[in-house]
């Protein structure tokens, strides 16, 4: 009788450490799943911010835009090549 009381003394104190353990690394999963979800919508949120800015700037293009660089002459020397 008192080995089996013993043990089944041991075997709670076994459980209950399981159960604490348990409950820590979830709680830590959960944590570091939060956190994943946020880093990734501010990713999205970042590059669909920037997209649409570039679109924006694209539509809204003035006529010194387009010309801008139409009395330039053109330059047959490629610089960085050579010596």
């Amino acid at each position: 009788m008192r080995i089996s009381s013993s043990l089944r003394k041991i075997g709670d104190q076994i459980e209950d450490s399981v159960d604490t353990v348990t409950d820590n690394g979830s709680s830590l999963l959960r944590t570091v799943g939060w956190i994943s979800a946020g880093v990734t919508a501010l990713a999205l949120g970042v590059v669909i911010g920037r997209e649409i800015r570039q679109r924006y700037k694209f539509n809204r293009r003035t006529p010194y835009d387009f010309y801008a660089h139409s009395g330039d002459q053109a330059q047959d020397v490629e610089f960085g090549v050579g010596i």
